[in-house]
């Protein structure tokens, strides 16, 4: 029976477990292999295993099965006779503690952040910007700044460019750097962004962080779940921007932990080749920097892709657990590929890894954990063990289920439009600024409220988000960034 602190995957051709010490798991990893090789289930097993010990999981939901996590499983066929293989694996068929989430708010609470909070470093990444045109975003945040403009959602930055546009004094020294060319193009981008509908992404209630570490009530950690399967397809970019920003919002939120029995948090980066392509140079060296200090915060990153060479070598080299499902190599480049992911293992004079590699049949994979001291262990042929909860996706019914009975309902579900740059540069015209559909402007709380009660809706979200942006900005101007303390500032306001 292994150790209830112990990260297990699954058994050797022997029987015997295959595991990594639960405090480890901050070290990272990787979950590689082709289509239709069993990775989605062995996420699905990584994530019970972290609830189960009571860390919090975020995951994108790419193909829309990881959802059935919510779900008690059926063992039956080959998986039972799997499970019948490993006695001590304690199988009960169960449903996790799952909170869904989506960017457009369809198939779960909407998931949103705001542009100040978000930065334009990433921003420009998102809007795909040139170096010119990334200064003249940076000069449009330095001036919100300066003159106390909140930037919540995209039509805050278009009022705040068209303002420039027509005030130009206000750049100062920056003046250059906003030329009509640039500032043109950035409202094309914006424009086009809109039209993309990741204009969603932006807005208030903006995810709180505590929300996704809070536990269950009975002591599992939570598994949230984006269900990413429209917007990895339509907006690749946007999916990718998200999984940044959060990687930085918790590095930049979380105190230092040290040496802990387990994680804070597991995250799952799916499809992870997208958080590398096309990525600016000066983004990718700080979310590789991240990726290596923020294990000390207490949280493991798990990436999941088709094969490790998706992943810069920085990051590779950081990733302390591997799990490489069957590959396949029909051409020289794929078999020089190959040979790579051999080699990325310790060797385990028990067989030849290279060859191994194209055997695996499903649900099988080639596994490197680290051992006690922190060293990596031989490679290990390992038999995923089979999800106590169901494999494959839930009803429609079930997912709404799921939704009502969230302890975050009502909490996200409804979108406010505060007091904004928008408004604020609309009031200087004389204008009176149009409320968005569905969009009801906050309403100050009034003193008779229970201040516990008010904070846990969405209009106190609203608020605590205020004052908490309100009292980065008192006393100073800020440098904002992918990560701002490893830029000696804070970037949110």
């Amino acid at each position: 029976m292994p150790d209830s602190l112990q990260l297990v995957i699954g058994a050797d051709l022997a029987g015997q477990p295959i595991g990594q010490a639960m405090r480890l798991a901050n070290r990272h990893g990787l979950v590689a292999g082709a289509t239709g090789t069993g990775k989605t289930v062995t996420l699905q097993r990584l994530a019970e295993a972290f609830s189960d010990a009571g860390v919090a999981v975020f995951a994108a939901d790419i193909k829309g099965d990881l959802c059935g996590l919510g779900a008690a499983g059926n063992p039956q066929g080959k998986v039972a006779e799997r499970i019948a293989g490993m006695p001590w694996l304690e199988h009960k068929p169960r449903a996790y503690p799952v909170t869904l989430w989506d960017v457009h708010g369809q198939s779960g609470h909407p998931l949103r952040t705001t542009l100040s909070e978000m930065g334009p470093l990433l921003l420009g990444s998102l809007l795909e910007l040139t170096d010119s045109q990334q200064a003249a975003l940076y000069a449009a945040f330095k001036v919100a700044d300066r003159e106390g403009l909140l930037l919540l959602d995209l039509k805050d930055l278009k009022a705040l460019l068209n303002h420039l546009k027509d005030n130009p004094v206000l750049l100062g020294d920056d003046a250059a750097l906003m030329t009509t060319g640039s500032s043109q193009a950035l409202l094309r981008r914006l424009s086009t962004l809109e039209q993309q509908g990741a204009d969603a992404l932006f807005g208030e209630p903006a995810l709180q962080l505590e929300d996704i570490l809070q536990p269950d009530g009975d002591g599992r950690g939570r598994i949230h779940l984006l269900d990413a399967s429209r917007l990895v397809h339509e907006a690749p970019k946007v999916y990718a921007t998200f999984l940044l920003w959060l990687l930085a919002e918790l590095f930049e939120q979380l105190p230092e932990r040290g040496d802990a029995d387990k994680p804070l948090l597991a995250l799952f980066f799916d499809e992870a080749h997208l958080l590398f392509a096309g990525t600016p140079k000066a983004l990718q060296e700080r979310l590789e920097q991240v990726v290596r200090l923020i294990r000390s915060k207490g949280v493991g990153v798990y990436f999941v892709t088709q094969s490790p060479g998706d992943l810069p070598d920085d990051v590779l080299a950081q990733l302390g657990l591997r799990i490489q499902h069957g590959l396949r190599a029909f051409t020289a480049k794929e078999q020089k590929s190959l040979r790579a992911v051999a080699d990325g293992f310790r060797p385990n004079p028990q067989f030849d890894a290279l060859a191994v590699l194209t055997e695996l049949g499903i649900g099988e994979a080639l596994v490197g954990t680290l051992q006690e001291k922190g060293t990596p262990e031989m490679v290990r042929r390992v038999l995923v063990a089979p999800p106590q909860s169901r494999i494959g996706p839930l009803t429609e019914a079930e997912r709404a289920g799921l939704i009502a009975r969230s302890p975050l309902q009502g909490r996200y579900d409804k979108p406010i439009d505060r007091e904004s740059a928008y408004e604020v540069l609309m009031g200087r015209k004389g204008l009176e600024p149009e409320v968005a559909p569905g969009k009801p402007v906050a309403e100050e709380p009034s003193f008779t409220e229970k201040a516990g009660e008010f904070l846990g809706t969405a209009a106190g979200q609203a608020l605590k988000s205020a004052m908490r942006q309100a009292a980065n900005q008192l006393g100073r101007q800020l440098v904002r960034g992918l990560m701002g303390s490893l830029l000696g500032g804070s970037k949110r306001r």
